[in-house]
């Protein structure tokens, strides 16, 4: 099983999703799961992770089973010599026996390292990253992924639930 994690904040809350699937290439989320977070850490730069990894390991906690592997929407390594991102103190705390795949949408500077992958005819690529995992391997599974748009189905459903929109 796969899981698909997002989160969103508004002010020291933060809404936690995880949608999940059975298989990259699935249309619909096998289930999905939301979790309210409350004295969520203030954003601090360079440690973005100590306000979303709280939120993620809650979220994962309340899946049925632990997946197999877990996507984020950001990154797993900040540069081409490991520094470790959000996705890298993710996959330390699933014991480095989880592979992590980060999927980010924008580059930061120094960000070359990582693998650009294109979807849909967007000339707009997404940035992939991975612990656990080839990420040559990764980038083709999020290149194979559902939707015909830059961003993967089951990454704009996740996304959608963690800002509290349920509906779309």
């Amino acid at each position: 099983m796969l899981a698909f994690v997002d989160v969103q904040y508004d002010g020291a809350v933060g809404l936690a999703a995880a949608v999940t699937a059975a298989a990259w290439t699935d249309a619909a989320p096998a289930a999905e799961h939301v979790v309210r977070v409350l004295d969520v850490l203030p954003y601090r730069p360079g440690a973005f992770y100590e306000r979303e990894l709280p939120c993620l390991m809650r979220v994962l906690e309340a899946l049925p089973v632990l997946p197999t592997l877990v996507v984020i929407d950001g990154y797993v390594e900040l540069d081409a010599d490991g520094a470790p991102g959000l996705g890298a103190h993710l996959h330390a705390w699933l014991g480095g026996a989880i592979p992590v795949v980060g999927i980010a949408k924008t580059a930061f500077q120094g960000s070359a390292f990582a693998t650009a992958v294109t979807r849909g005819g967007s000339a707009k690529a997404l940035f992939v990253t991975a612990r656990g995992v080839d990420v040559a391997e990764a980038a083709g599974w999020v290149r194979a992924m559902h939707g015909p748009h830059r961003i993967p189905t089951l990454l704009r459903r996740v996304d959608r639930l963690a800002r509290g929109d349920a509906s779309r």
